[in-house]
This record gives structure tokens, sequence and C-alpha cells, in this order.
């Protein structure tokens, strides 16, 4: 049987030259049992990219415009006069022919190793604007509904986030008094909230319905100054709020959105307990009402993609013991890297806190992933030997993970023993408004030796992946291909850890596994019809919440525990039982 690779791959943090990124000694592994040299089931090949580490590093610019493959892209050079374009390159062309692209004179053979590029760099740049940050409150009449907090005093669900929301202001005007704050409320009207000279601006009945007045009205009401001129009418106007009526949450949304655009970078914070029940956005529907969910679906759906296109980041924070269709909701936090999160009415602070913290470092990012034409990319919507996957909003802790498997309609599979090259191109804009190219490229062993992958896996790397790759599945609604593509992933672990006889390492797979264990056991409980028997149920809050944070999930967030440095795991594994992949 032929050979077929795998792909265990980690590019590490800073790779400024080629000495840098030479793979380091394997382990010595413990003496082989039968099981440690058979073939290896689920999949080691995994490249995590840190792009919160990557982005926020500071780097030399390379000098000279990237020349580049006409055909596939990859980045092969860089020069000083007009960038160069070679038809055809190692990525592209099949492995007979890579021998002729080695000698090519001036070009690098499988790509330029590391670069920094300003791409278009005399272009007049804007003013790196102070991102804004909206309050979108639910004041609707759920929202006077009290709880006990202590015996004989009850608050209701509107005053905890009044007084979250004024801590918040508090201390934003002492650490980050520059920081323009805006206050949009909603019922069955929407407020955007004045300031100053400016009055509010009330929007009610059929100007609720309908876009572009809301995205004009929004257009027209100016950004609000630096925090440290309105904090005393914001915090009148978070007191004075009053709960009454209905929920027009999708009107709000797109206002707050709207407002927000004007300055990449800034964040939409929505705040509810409850259903929108409007005709925009209304998700009070019952299941079998599809028409009106579909539209709005496609109305959520459309507005994550607004704002993600204008680098704005929306986080939806509901309260504990709520129903406010998470699933659909979370379509705008998912799209644009923002968090979708539950929280008891006593949490709410510190989540608002959580979301304020998390700054946006970069905004339209782009990853795309190049490899030899005996590879592709598992579980991408065009799975191919290139990949580009849209990020969007970028953030201090955003990682992201890639799946490879061999590709099966190619038979030139490299030879156990000898070397592939990746690429990695990063693109994104600063918060200066200037577009950005990094590259990467990096050169890795080729093994049949399931002994040497085993001692050299990274398990947090592998159980990030695994998270990832499971939840982007199952809120798509395909919870039995998230549940397979998981229990395929933990064998391997499982085989790793028997492999390697580490006690740390058991620790961080008993963490993995209890983040993993509604996939296995208890999806049900996380779904609206109580049982998984298709792909077509819908998700509960407290589902919604679950795999929306898996899906952005990073290792210091799923392996807690885990605050040791992960060592990079460089070989390329074959195994000569692959078996196809269906996703």
């Amino acid at each position: 049987m032929r050979y077929i690779p795998e792909y265990v791959l980690v590019l590490p943090a800073s790779t400024a030259s080629e000495k840098e990124i030479q793979p380091p000694p394997l382990v010595t592994p413990p003496p082989a049992s039968a099981d440690d040299k058979g073939p290896l089931l689920g999949n080691p090949n995994v490249v995590l990219v840190s792009l919160g580490k990557f982005l926020s590093e500071e780097v030399q610019h390379t000098p000279g415009k990237p020349a580049s493959c006409c055909q596939c892209g990859a980045v092969l050079d860089s020069r000083s006069d007009t960038p160069a374009e070679v038809n055809g390159c190692y990525f592209c062309q099949a492995s007979e022919l890579s021998s002729a692209f080695r000698s090519q004179q001036g070009i690098a053979a499988t790509g330029l190793p590391h670069g920094l590029f300003v791409l278009i760099p005399d272009s007049k740049l804007q003013s790196a604007s102070q991102p804004l940050l909206i309050f979108c409150i639910d004041i609707s009449a759920s929202m006077s509904i009290t709880s006990q907090v202590l015996p004989g005093e009850h608050r209701s669900r509107l005053e905890f986030v009044q007084e979250a929301v004024l801590l918040c202001v508090q201390k934003l005007c002492e650490e980050q008094p520059q920081t323009p704050v805006g206050l949009i409320s909603f019922n069955y009207q929407v407020e955007v909230h004045g300031y100053g000279d400016f009055r509010s601006r009330i929007l009610s009945g059929e100007e609720l319905v309908d876009h572009n007045y809301l995205k004009v009205a929004a257009a027209a009401f100016p950004t609000p100054p630096p925090l440290s001129q309105t904090q005393d009418f914001l915090q009148k106007q978070v007191t004075a709020l009053a709960a009454v009526g209905t929920t027009a949450l999708g009107p709000a949304a797109l206002l707050a959105v709207t407002m927000a655009s004007r300055h990449p970078g800034s964040k939409v914070i929505i705040c509810t307990d409850g259903k929108a029940n409007t005709m925009l956005g209304n998700l009070e529907v019952e299941d079998n009402d599809a028409r009106t969910l579909l539209s709005s679906t496609i109305f959520y759906q459309d507005l994550g993609e607004f704002a993600a296109n204008q680098g704005v980041t929306v986080s939806v924070l509901s309260i504990e013991g709520t129903d406010c269709r998470l699933d659909e909701l979370g379509r705008l936090a998912d799209r644009t890297g923002g968090k979708v999160l539950t929280a008891s009415p006593n949490m709410l602070h510190s989540q608002f806190e959580q979301i304020i913290e998390n700054c946006t470092i970069a905004t339209h990012c782009t990853v795309t992933l190049l490899l030899p034409k005996s590879l592709r990319v598992k579980g991408e919507k065009e799975a191919g030997h290139k990949a580009a996957r849209k990020v969007g909003n970028v953030h201090l802790d955003t990682e992201i993970t890639f799946q490879f498997v061999a590709n099966e309609e190619d038979a030139s599979a490299p030879p156990s023993g000898g070397r592939v090259s990746i690429q990695l191109q990063l693109r994104y804009i600063r918060r200066d408004g200037q577009s950005m190219l990094r590259v990467f490229t990096v050169d890795r062993n080729v093994t049949n030796d399931s002994m040497a992958v085993l001692s050299s896996l990274s398990l947090p790397i592998i159980h990030l992946n695994s998270s990832q790759a499971s939840a982007a599945l199952a809120v798509r609604g395909r919870f039995l291909d998230a549940r397979r593509e998981s229990e395929l992933q933990m064998k391997l672990i499982e085989r790793a850890i028997k492999h390697n006889r580490s006690s740390e390492d058991r620790e961080t797979y008993q963490e993995w596994v209890n983040t993993m264990e509604p996939l296995y056991n208890n999806i049900h409980n996380f779904t609206r019809a109580r049982s998984v028997i298709s792909d077509s149920q819908s998700l509960t809050d407290a589902g919604a919440v679950l795999l929306y944070t898996m899906k952005h999930s990073n290792r210091k967030t799923i392996m807690i525990k885990n605050k040791q440095d992960l060592e990079p795991t460089y070989n390329i594994h074959f195994s000569p039982n692959w078996q196809k992949s269906k996703y």
C-alpha cells in the first residue's frame, strides 16, 4: 500500500530567519510496544496560528514588494521594482516539476521564508480614530423581574444592568478617559441617547422596519466625545432607564452597528433578557414558522457580515434563566469575533469588563494556507491545497487551527524521510488603516514513524483544534459529524498519552474531556428538540453559549491548568492505513 501523508506542524510565533525555524531534535521516546508501531487513528496534522501574537509583534517591514505566483498566489520573494509574477511554483505544480522551480534564479525555491509587506505604501492613511464602545441595553417589561439579593431585598434585572454599566463607565473614565461611549436602549421603541447639546433620538413604529431609514438615522447621529466629557450625561441617562414594553432588539442592533462602523475596532455590547419580538429580526416565533425565522436568520447573518466588514466587534450577553434565541442572535458575535455569554445578574459587571478589555488589534484579517498539491486542507469550504479563511477582527487572544489530510486524488506523495513546504499568509488592516501582508514559509520533515509522531505531539494544540472543529460543525447543525470528529481525535490523544506516560498530559486530557463531554454524551441537553437523530435541530441558549465559545476558544481558555509554554511539533507523519475523510 502506498503511503499517504498526514501532517503535524506548528508555525512558531516569530520566524525572522530560516535558522530560527529549524525543528528541534525529537524527544527520545520510551520503549515501544506493539500498539505504538500501529497506524494512528485520528489526525495529528494540525497547524496552530496564534493570530493575536503574530499581529501584535513589532517586526521590521520587508523592503520592496512581494513577488508571487500568478496561479496560486504563493509569495516567492521580494522585489524592489514592480512585483514579479511567476507562472507556476512549488505549491501549484506537480511534484515532478518542483526541481525546475528550485533552480530558478532570483526566486525562492518554495517561497519567501518570512516577510512583512506594507500593501499600497503610498496611499494616504486615515487618522487612527479612537474606537467607540456602545452599550445596547434591553429595557423591555421583562427587565423589571426581580430576584432576591439579601433577605428582604430584591432587585430587578434592569437595576443589575444599570449598576454594571455604571461601574464600567467609572473605571473607563479613570483608565481610558479618551474612549467615546454611547448608549442605546430598546423596548417597543429605540432610543439613541444624547449628551450635552445633542438631544436623544427616539425611533418607533414604522421607522423600526426600514433598514435604510435606520442606517441614515444612525449616520446622522454624531459620535460621542471622549468619556471624560460625557461621563455625567451618560450616568444620568443610565440611571433614568425604566423597563416597559416589547423588545425591538433587531433595530437597536442595526443602529448600534451602523454608528460603530465609522470607527474600525469599535465594540457593541448587546445585553438582553428575552427574544427580539418586533418585525425586524423577530425571534419570538414557533419553529414551524420557517419563513419568519429564515428572514430573521438572514437579518442577523447580514448584520454580522456588515459589522465584520467595518471592523466592528459585537458581543451578546443574556441574563441567566431566560430564553433569547442565542443560536440566532449569536451569529452577530460569531462573525465579528465577539463573545456570546450568559450571566447571572450579579455577574454582569465582570462579564462586561471581560468584553471591554479584549482589545481589537487588527481588522479585515484573512488567513491563507498553501500546501503542495499532494495535500489538501480538511474542513474548509473549498477543500484543496489552498484555503483562505476570513477571520475578520483579531484580538490579542485570537488563535485558529487548520487540519491537513492527503489529497487522495494525487498519487505523488512525498517519501518518508523527505521534506515538504507550507506557506502561511496573513492579510489584515492595522488600526491606522494600513493594509499589511505577513508571510511565513516553512519546510518540515516527513516520517512514517508513529512513535516519533506520538513523542512530539503537542496535545494542547490537538485539543484546541478538536474543540474548534467540532464546534464549527455543531453550530451549523451537523451534530453527528461533530461527534464523530471529536471521537476520532480522542483516540489519537489517548494513544499519545499511553505512549508518553505523562501525568501532565493526563491532567491536560481530563480538562479537554470535560470541555468536550457535551458533544460526546449530552448534546441532546443543548438542543431544543431534546434529541439528536438528525442534523436539523436548533440550539438552546446554553447550547449556543457552549458551542460559540468552543468555536472561538484558544489554548488558555480550553486548557486552563496548562499554563506552560508549548513545545511545537515539527514532524510530518505518513500513515500506511489512512482512511478517506468524509468532511
